[in-house]
């Protein structure tokens, strides 16, 4: 991931979820109302007001809970359904 000229670099996560590798990278930019940013490889982000929420999200991102996965395999089991 490439940085913006106005965006500072905060922290980068690295897991896995959905059964692949990823990496979160996570942003600081003054510019937009929510300045902390974290985007995942899988193509997931989110932003928040507060460095605090920000890390917290992306690592549970890259390190989901046993529930988290429970329902990750759940959503992935009935969209393999509705497709065949």
């Amino acid at each position: 991931m490439t940085l913006q000229k106005n965006e500072i670099w905060v922290g980068t996560y690295q897991g896995r979820h959905d059964g692949t590798q990823v990496t979160v990278t996570a942003t600081r930019d003054d510019t937009r109302p929510e300045p902390y940013v974290w985007t995942c490889s899988c193509g997931a982000s989110r932003s928040f007001p507060a460095k605090y929420g920000v890390d917290r999200s992306a690592w549970r991102h890259t390190h989901p809970t046993r529930w988290d996965q429970l329902r990750q395999w759940t959503a992935r089991l009935f969209r393999t359904r509705s497709t065949s």
